[in-house]
């Protein structure tokens, strides 16, 4: 688990000194702390995106992120733990970084590529998948 957090925290970080900021998805869980604030159902169940720049005063040790957030006009200091940062993503570079174990999360930029009705489908049709998953044998 401490290399993923490590991995994790220099994602976030090359993203932020790149482009200046970083996104992320949190999971809710029990032992996050959001000062008063409190997860609305929609956020329990989907996660929370949080935003982060290079201009903010936070600080990402062992135990996670440390930071006061502003959650409408009012500030909250938070405890974001590794293990619940989902995702980890930089709309700037279309990059993003995903924990799997974290619980059922997926892409924030899923809907850019999602074909609906009417469309040409010309970005979805750039979109390759692969499967690592298979375990093809060669030669025979």
């Amino acid at each position: 688990m401490e290399k993923l957090d490590e991995l994790k925290r220099h994602v976030f970080f090359e993203f932020l000194n790149l482009t200046g900021r970083a996104l992320i998805i949190v999971n809710y869980s029990k032992d996050l702390i959001f000062g008063k604030r409190a997860f609305t159902q929609s956020e329990k169940a989907n996660g929370i995106t949080l935003a982060f720049n290079s201009k903010m005063d936070f600080i990402w040790d062992e135990d996670g992120i440390k930071a006061t957030l502003i959650f409408g006009s009012r500030p909250e200091k938070c405890l974001i733990h590794s293990k619940n940062i989902a995702v980890i993503f930089s709309p700037e570079l279309g990059a993003h970084f995903i924990d799997g174990q974290a619980g059922k999360m997926h892409s924030p930029f899923e809907k850019t590529f999602k074909k609906k009705e009417g469309d040409s489908g010309e970005d979805f049709n750039k979109v390759i998948e692969v499967d690592f998953t298979k375990n093809r044998q060669r030669g025979r």
